[in-house]
């Protein structure tokens, strides 16, 4: 399409959110072009959830072959190498971002690769690699830039001795020894892969306990198992200062029990990120943020007319799933066809640790200080003969309703393939089920989803199992 001619849509990111945008606006008529300066697919397809997927599928066969006694068979020689679960964590990244090329053709997206950067409200001037420019003109811009890792002051990253997961998740040598700065999704998920292939690790959380926005007895389960797997769980613990010695890190940790002081060969700082709303032209254009978040209403509209914003650079919750489907509501809006409100309170939130944490909606503090009268049950995974058949027991479901009506208000789970068991949850809530009626749908025996059963029929004190 000549340059001349404006898009109807131009999407700045080709992330999750990004270009689930622009394939939704293709598929409802619209004329549309993606901006891409790294790589399509994103972060999340490229050096986040997709590879860090793929290591934890290694790291849970290296922890079932180091449990080998268990299940009846042995190895004289039992070798683990890392580096074959790198590279094979790069082909599958390889592979879905060829995927997303494949997709941008289906839809005749055109695809523009380098830096963009707003002029006006239709207009983004394009810089590509090599210094060419050209601008690419629309009716409608949706801004998808992601975010990036957050750092710390008194951390400084060199690449090597201390790094992001940028670095982490891409280098073949496994670090022995490890303190990983930040004990969300990132900091837990890391741990479970580096443990599994033996690494000393060290989990530091400056909040008072690890998943410090997930339901306490979620955290107190996962600390418990993470420390009875090895993994050195130091909550309410900060780290003064790294300081790289040789090939070692000297990383100085302040907590409850005072100072210490340890040598690893690395240090991963997990603590977040931070938007990529900078050098974009936001201020050029007027687009109104808070803290560096762009600010949009419902349909994902900023305050400048035609300019709209999706994924982590709006911070309303930063999962890849939730910019994808703010990549659709922000579609839909724009091309006036029937969408919904998001409601993000409701979005599922899922942890791959070992054992896996999903949870949605309040967790049981949070619902008790909003002022619900709530009705909390737990059903533990040990009496489940599919748990028990795989030899994973750990864990439970907890939902959390309220009293008054049975909806559900949230739910935290932790224990085997927990994320796949969230959806049942999530539509439940979409449709204002209570805890009764999924208590009274039929689930398959055995299967792990009757933890969620038998949970729901405690909301009404009558679990059958326990």
């Amino acid at each position: 399409m000549a340059n001349n001619e404006p898009y109807d849509v131009a999407v700045l990111g080709a992330g999750p959110g990004g270009y689930v945008a622009a394939i939704r606006a293709a598929q409802l008529g619209l004329r549309t072009a993606i901006i891409e300066r790294e790589f399509l697919g994103g972060v999340c397809l490229n050096i986040g959830c997709i590879p860090s997927k793929a290591l934890l599928r290694n790291a849970e066969i290296a922890r079932l072959l180091q449990r080998g006694k268990e299940f009846g068979f042995s190895f004289d020689n039992l070798t683990l190498d890392y580096s074959v679960a790198v590279r094979r964590s790069r082909e599958v990244a390889d592979r879905l971002v060829k995927g997303v090329g494949f997709l941008m053709r289906k839809n005749k997206v055109d695809v523009y690769m380098g830096t963009g950067t707003l002029q006006a409200a239709d207009r983004i001037l394009v810089v590509d690699s090599e210094g060419k420019e050209q601008t690419v003109r629309a009716k409608n811009i949706i801004i998808a830039t992601g975010a990036r890792p957050r750092t710390l002051p008194n951390v400084e990253i060199d690449g090597k001795h201390i790094v992001t997961y940028r670095e982490a998740i891409l280098q073949e040598e496994l670090p022995k020894s490890v303190v990983i700065i930040g004990a969300g999704a990132i900091g837990c998920e890391f741990s479970t892969i580096w443990r599994s292939y033996g690494s000393e690790v060290y989990l530091v959380e400056i909040l008072e306990h690890i998943l410090p926005l997930e339901d306490d007895e979620v955290a107190e389960e996962l600390s418990r198992s993470f420390t009875k797997w090895g993994i050195k769980v130091m909550a309410g613990s900060k780290v003064a200062a790294a300081e790289v010695v040789g090939d070692k890190v000297r990383v100085k940790i302040e907590g409850p029990k005072g100072e210490q002081t340890v040598e690893v060969e690395q240090v991963l700082v997990a603590t977040g990120v931070r938007p990529n709303s900078e050098n974009i032209g936001l201020e050029a254009v007027g687009v109104q943020t808070e803290r560096g978040f762009i600010v949009v209403d419902e349909g994902l509209r900023t305050n400048v007319p035609g300019i709209y914003a999706i994924g982590d650079v709006t911070g309303k919750l930063l999962l890849a799933h939730v910019g994808m489907v703010q990549g659709i509501v922000a579609a839909e809006t724009i091309a006036g066809a029937e969408t919904v409100r998001l409601d993000y309170n409701a979005m599922p939130r899922p942890t791959y640790a070992h054992p896996q944490v999903a949870s949605f909606g309040l967790t049981e503090k949070q619902a008790r200080e909003q002022g619900y009268e709530v009705k909390v049950s737990k059903f533990p995974f040990r009496p489940n003969g599919r748990a028990l058949g795989m030899g994973e027991p750990e864990g439970f479901a907890k939902l959390i309703a309220d009293a008054r009506y049975g909806e559900l208000l949230g739910a935290a789970l932790i224990g085997p393939e927990v994320t796949e068991l969230l959806p049942e949850l999530t539509l439940a809530r979409m449709w204002e089920l209570t805890a009764n009626e999924i208590a009274r749908n039929v689930h398959a025996h055995p299967t792990l989803s009757e933890v969620i059963m038998e949970a729901a029929h405690g909301v009404e004190g009558a679990p059958i199992h326990l």
